[in-house]
């Protein structure tokens, strides 16, 4: 794709190599770039929390990590024949409660060693919206289809998402001082709160995220500036296209991934088409050759990069 306009990107002062360890939080769009970090077989680690989206809710459970704090029955809750947590997605709910307190607890201790480790930590904000456990008194980063009167819904400031982010900083450079930091805001916009409304919620994460100084990719403002037509949205007409991820995925591989793993990332791309081709004839000799060949190029890849799985 060609535009006659692009966004100018300035390189990470940290490029992204395969000796990297990378972290990514945050919402959904997240997931879509942790599906290319893992897809190209980079050290990754993605939402171990599931999908979150307010900076107040990655606040906390950042917190939770870094400090040691276990999930306990005060964290949980029973509702439609499942134990959930107001602070992890539905994705970790669980029939047992005592099960599900085990899997939080583990991914807590998990989640820690990995933010030791990690030499990036990308974040990604989704939306200011929040809704507030009128019971509780605290912001949830899930609802679980709870009904809505039992929520307050309140947009955050520009000072309160500051706040949270300064502390995300913070509590995960306790941890551990020399990671690089990677913000961006998702560009999936969140139309159920309004077209108006969705603006002020990008605009105050934008802002906070600028007011910080931080290493920022902009995801949301290339999605749209550059990605308008309707062809690079999916059928919901909200989020992204896989064309406009691949697009995206490609401006942030040339700003924010080192050209020395772009050899490797080629070589690893081969094998994963290889691995997802579908012989006509899976006895013939030409597959037969084809499939030594593939083993070959796997073997020879991971005797360089022992942790990586194909």
């Amino acid at each position: 794709m060609n535009f006659t306009t692009k966004i100018n990107i300035p390189n990470h002062s940290n490029p992204i190599d395969y000796k990297s360890r990378i972290v990514s939080l945050g919402s959904c769009f997240a997931e879509n770039m942790g599906d290319k970090f893992q897809y190209f077989k980079f050290q990754s680690t993605i939402n171990p929390f599931g999908i979150i989206f307010n900076p107040v809710s990655i606040e906390r459970i950042i917190d939770r990590v870094v400090n040691d704090i276990l999930f306990t029955e005060e964290d949980i809750f029973f509702y439609n024949e499942r134990w959930h947590s107001f602070e992890v997605h539905s994705d970790l709910n669980h029939s047992d409660a005592t099960e599900l307190l085990e899997n939080l607890n583990q991914i807590l201790r998990e989640t820690k060693k990995q933010l030791e480790e990690a030499t990036h930590i990308i974040i990604t904000y989704g939306t200011s919206w929040v809704y507030r456990s009128i019971e509780k008194d605290t912001i949830v980063a899930n609802c679980h289809k709870v009904p809505q009167k039992q929520f307050a819904k309140e947009l955050l400031s520009v000072e309160i998402s500051s706040g949270s982010i300064k502390n995300t900083i913070i509590l995960i450079q306790s941890l551990n001082p020399n990671c690089n930091f990677i913000f961006t805001v998702s560009p999936v916009r969140h139309l159920k709160d309004g077209f108006v409304e969705n603006q002020r919620s990008k605009s105050h994460l934008i802002t906070t995220i600028h007011n910080l100084q931080s290493e920022y990719f902009p995801s949301y403002e290339i999605m749209m500036d550059e990605l308008r037509d309707y062809r690079f949205y999916a059928d919901d007409m909200v989020h992204p296209s896989q064309v406009a991820i691949d697009y995206i995925w490609e401006q942030f591989k040339e700003s924010t991934i080192s050209e020395t793993a772009y050899p490797t990332m080629d070589a690893v791309e081969s094998i994963q088409k290889g691995l997802q081709h579908r012989p006509f004839n899976p006895q013939s000799e030409n597959h037969k050759k084809f499939e030594a060949n593939l083993q070959s190029k796997i073997a020879t890849l991971v005797a360089q990069y022992s942790f990586m799985k194909f």
